[in-house]
């Protein structure tokens, strides 16, 4: 029996189910009250609290991914390593990343096209991978990519408008125009 002001959690189950377009979706389920893992001291919600307190701490408001200052209420905290793969990690903060919506969007959707989340299930391919270790990569989704997200604000939005209006000028679409200048820059200066 609870006592008086203890809250009682019912755990939710995650599966996957295919949705009336054939894609796969997340589904849940009310799990077994039996099986909880976390008490009334320690709850899921304590534990991220904790958690995205300690990776504030160590790395500050912003997105993993993006590298942009976010809001701290905008940041939403993500297993490194998915748990369709590696289920649930050790809750040390090291195993988890804080990301902005549209940056876990994204990885969500890449990893979900993965080879390894659908079939092979390797943690040491998602170790190796951008979306889980984005300042050091060997792929992405285990395809041989390399990405850049660039982002002006403030004041360097100018310089964005600019720089689109001269891709256009060119008849060139913008990543490939500032490809190109990154290519020109390497090759000028003899590192390429």
């Amino acid at each position: 029996m609870p006592r008086q002001n203890e809250k009682r959690y019912i755990p939710l189950e995650t599966f996957r189910v295919t949705g009336s377009d054939g894609r796969k979706i997340a589904a849940y389920r009310f799990g077994d009250i039996s099986k909880a893992r976390f008490t009334r001291l320690s709850g899921r919600t304590g534990l991220s609290k904790q958690i995205k307190e300690a990776l504030i701490s160590r790395y500050g408001c912003k997105c993993f991914i993006y590298l942009e200052e976010v809001d701290e209420r905008e940041l939403q905290i993500d297993h490194r390593v998915p748990f369709e793969v590696d289920g649930e990690p050790d809750l040390a903060p090291e195993n988890f990343m804080l990301l902005c919506g549209s940056a876990n969007r994204a990885k969500s959707w890449s990893c979900e096209h993965c080879e390894n989340w659908n079939n092979i299930k390797d943690k040491s391919i998602c170790l190796s991978c951008y979306w889980a270790y984005p300042e050091s990569y060997e792929h992405i989704a285990m395809r041989q990519i390399r990405r850049i997200d660039l982002l002006w604000e403030g004041d360097d939005i100018e310089i964005y408008e600019r720089l689109k209006q001269r891709a256009v000028s060119v008849e060139k679409e913008l990543p490939e125009f500032v490809k190109e200048i990154i290519e020109r820059e390497i090759e000028r200066n003899g590192d390429g």
